[in-house]
């Protein structure tokens, strides 16, 4: 069993040293009451040597330059390996792309937010290192949720956005047929600051609709604010996230207010606008913040000589981006979630 040998217990610093892979995994003890196990790069698991009853997963840098929510899992992991922090759960850390991270980009050759649930392997399959970092994360997830059937199975895959938001921090609840959505869990998110929810309507490709669909767990994606690089974040507005996730880790019994709509903005999304033509373009400006809203019959985009429109009396966007390849998604759109089941 090895002594900890990350540097200053600046995991990332680590992780970016050994961007591609490390040498073998490793482990070691913190206290004789945590067990570290580095799996691989920007790979560790913090398992407490106590009964635990939530799994944790907290990804970050699935896109490398979304950077507020990589700093705020380094303060976290810093913290639990320098023991001002003692973990009661289990608790996964994965920093998804550290070439992404060090070429300051969202991604290398692929959106790999979009390569999760075996798409890394579909089309023409694992022809570039994302794809297979992809495959890799997901092993990962499983083995971590298998290795312990009885707890709660959480997973938060931070993010921030490429534009500003009318409603700063948000969170996407991937669909999950036959389940109802968790008001507990909303609450919570609302704690850390989030405090708007968007209901998806289908299955997706992304991380978290990966963890909520094949183990059940309680996953998002979560939107913590806008795209800013290293350095230029006011860490001032994520304390709400950074008190809350740490309190998930280090506490065994976590109290959240019970479900009230009233705190909370409730969307769902009513329609993903995919991308069929070259020629696609938005036909509002590029500076238009998430959540704006769209009145029926208004003009959205045009592609292939025809025109997009509003399709309800109003529809709220986010993540508008015409610079996807074609078959991609452009823009999410919203009505006002008024009839989930929330327990």
């Amino acid at each position: 069993m090895l002594s900890n040998p990350i540097k200053d217990n600046d995991f990332l610093a680590y992780t970016l040293a050994n961007p591609d892979k490390i040498d073998g995994s490793f482990n070691f003890i913190l206290s004789n009451h945590t067990r570290v196990d580095v799996l691989d790069t920007g790979v560790i698991v913090f398992t407490p040597n106590t009964p635990s009853t939530k799994d944790i997963v907290l990804s970050s840098a699935v896109h490398g330059n979304e950077t507020a929510p990589i700093e705020i899992c380094n303060q976290l992991i810093h913290d639990l390996l320098s023991e001002k922090i003692i973990a009661k759960q289990r608790c996964l850390f994965l920093i998804g792309n550290p070439a992404a991270i060090i070429n300051k980009t969202r991604f290398i050759d692929e959106n790999m937010n979009r390569l999760f649930s075996g798409a890394h392997s579909k089309g023409e399959g694992l022809r570039h290192p994302e794809r297979h970092r992809a495959k890799a994360l997901e092993q990962y997830v499983a083995d971590f949720y298998n290795a312990n059937s009885d707890n709660q199975r959480i997973h938060y895959d931070l993010h921030t956005a490429i534009r500003a938001s009318k409603h700063e921090k948000f969170a996407i609840y991937p669909y999950r047929p036959g389940r109802a959505f968790s008001g507990e869990q909303i609450m919570f998110l609302a704690a850390c600051g989030v405090d708007t929810m968007l209901f998806h309507h289908e299955p997706t490709t992304t991380f978290s609709y990966y963890s909520s669909e094949q183990f059940q767990a309680d996953a998002f994606t979560v939107e913590l604010g806008k795209v800013m690089p290293f350095g230029q974040n006011d860490m001032s507005r994520f304390i709400q996230t950074h008190t809350m996730l740490e309190k998930l880790i280090t506490e065994i019994v976590l109290e959240v207010p019970a479900f009230d709509a009233a705190r909370v903005n409730l969307y769902k999304v009513s329609r993903s606008i995919n991308k069929h033509f070259d020629d696609f373009e938005f036909s509002f400006a590029g500076d238009v913040e998430n959540f704006s809203a769209f009145s029926q019959g208004e003009v959205l985009a045009t592609e292939g000589g025809n025109a997009i429109t509003v399709e309800h009396p109003q529809e709220a966007i986010v993540f508008p981006n015409a610079n996807v390849p074609i078959g991609q998604r452009t823009v999410l759109c919203l009505v006002p979630a008024l009839s989930e089941k929330i327990e």
